[in-house]
């Protein structure tokens, strides 16, 4: 065939006739206008495509192994097995396009806009995605991504479903409200990523990096952040019912590892560790913590609550003892900790259970004080007349509430 380059000569031979697994040698088609063109199993490896139109063409199982497509229009193309094995898409236009069980491996993508694509099941391991590229709302439920320079990619509200991340490069991503359920993750680096409402939930992170991340609001419920590396991390919010957090370290690389099994208090204990603000720290605690005591039946909870809303508003730092002790320490030590911490403590003092217990171990020792409330009708336990007269520097009389 002669040399082509004539834009609308090449639209009609193409779109008119469907060329299954034409010969496209000789034919210049850089900067071609192949809008719709039926393009299904041809082979164009390693030709020049920069600048082509190629808008809802269809190039389902095409053959474009090293494929120049640099800034091509490949809006809503169909490309679903198509062989893109080393292909040069750097800028090109994906948005919408159907690249469903693709072979992207080692394909460049720098800066390209995937936006909305369906890369469901795709091979992109090793592929090329730095320079801010756009997969906004992608499709990538399956994918394999090992090994990707993903580093700035778009990949808010994209679908990463059960995808293969071993060993990606995600540095400073932005994954907001993205799902990774059930994806893996072993090995990737997704420092100073946004995480914000990522769906983690299932997932694999083995030895993943997330030095920096911010994770807020995010779901990890029932994943494993096993060797995770978080020194630096932001957590705010998120969700770990069921998810395994193992030997976590929150040094910097190349400091000695210390590592911890909470991440939720990794921050708190690596203040300790280097202890010059942690005077700060307990005098904003011994200033804004009030520990509340009580009965945790669901009748009294409401109460206590209420309580705990309306110190919120009045900028205080409520701290409710309903949760589960610590493993080393008895509810006594627990309880006679945080006291020792707080401006003040509020104790709930209607058909006490535990509560002359924690008193008789608070109340002595600690000249904090004390703001005993009971249900209106009730009577104080026996021992709590005398605790308010040999106390009475700590106390304020009890309060009866509604």
């Amino acid at each position: 065939m002669a040399n082509l380059h004539m834009a609308t000569l090449i639209k009609a031979v193409l779109y008119e006739a469907s060329l299954s697994k034409a010969d496209m040698g000789g034919v210049k088609l850089n900067e071609a206008d192949l809008s719709s063109a039926k393009l299904v199993e041809v082979d164009l490896n390693n030709e020049n495509l920069s600048n082509t139109n190629l808008y809802g063409a269809n190039l389902s199982k095409a053959k474009l192994v090293g494929a120049k497509l640099t800034e091509a229009d490949l809006r809503n193309a169909k490309l679903g097995g198509a062989d893109l094995n080393r292909a040069d898409l750097s800028n090109a236009k994906l948005g919408g396009c159907d690249l469903n069980r693709s072979n992207l491996i080692n394909a460049y993508l720098n800066g390209c806009d995937l936006s909305g694509a369906n890369l469901r099941m795709a091979d992109l391991s090793g592929a090329y995605l730095v320079d801010e590229a756009k997969l906004c709302g992608a499709d990538l439920s399956e994918a394999i991504l090992s090994n990707a320079n993903l580093s700035g990619a778009d990949f808010s509200k994209a679908d990463l479903s059960n995808a293969k991340l071993i060993g990606a490069y995600l540095s400073k991503a932005d994954l907001s409200n993205a799902s990774l359920i059930g994806a893996d993750l072993s090995g990737a680096d997704l420092s100073e990523a946004n995480l914000y409402k990522v769906n983690f939930s299932d997932a694999t992170l083995l030895n993943a990096n997330l030095s920096g991340a911010s994770l807020v609001e995010t779901n990890i419920e029932k994943a494993n952040l096993t060797g995770c590396r978080i020194y630096g991390i932001s957590a705010w919010d998120i969700k770990v019912q069921d998810t395994i957090q193992k030997d976590l370290i929150i040094t910097r690389d190349g400091d000695s590892t210390i590592t911890v099994d909470n991440l939720e208090v990794a921050q708190f204990i690596y203040l300790l560790l280097t202890n010059n603000k942690i005077r700060d720290i307990i005098d904003t605690i011994g200033k804004k913590g009030v520990l509340i005591l009580g009965r945790f039946t669901p009748e009294r909870k409401i109460v206590l609550d209420s309580i705990r809303t309306e110190l919120h508003r009045l900028n205080y730092a409520p701290i409710i003892f309903d949760f589960e002790k610590p493993t080393d320490k008895d509810f006594t030590e627990t309880i006679m900790t945080l006291a020792g911490m707080c401006r003040f403590i509020i104790v709930d003092i209607t058909n006490p259970k535990s509560s002359p217990l924690e008193l008789h171990a608070t109340v002595p020792n600690y000249m904090i004080p004390f703001v005993p409330i009971i249900q209106k009708g009730e009577q104080p336990f026996s021992m709590f007349k005398d605790w308010q007269i040999n106390m009475n520097g700590s106390w304020t009389r009890y309060n009866t509430i509604q």
